[in-house]
């Protein structure tokens, strides 16, 4: 089995909730606009918490959020 890299549908999630930005979603987590970028550019794989507060942001479970794809 290949490896695989955790990806997320982030993007599209704030532009569908009031084209929320970075900024206002890591205030809402309790993270950096920084730390958000970084998730959605798939440079950083957020804690299962902040996965969770993510997810919870959107109404949406952590599997409608994040998502493995194989590299």
């Amino acid at each position: 089995m290949g490896k695989s890299l955790l990806s997320n549908n982030i993007r599209t999630l704030r532009f569908h909730h009031g084209e929320m930005t970075q900024q206002q979603l890591a205030e809402k987590v309790g993270v950096t606009r920084q730390t958000i970028a970084a998730i959605e550019k798939e440079k950083y794989s957020p804690t299962l918490e902040v996965a969770f507060l993510i997810a919870r942001t959107f109404n949406s479970t952590v599997e409608e959020v994040f998502f493995l794809k194989d590299e």
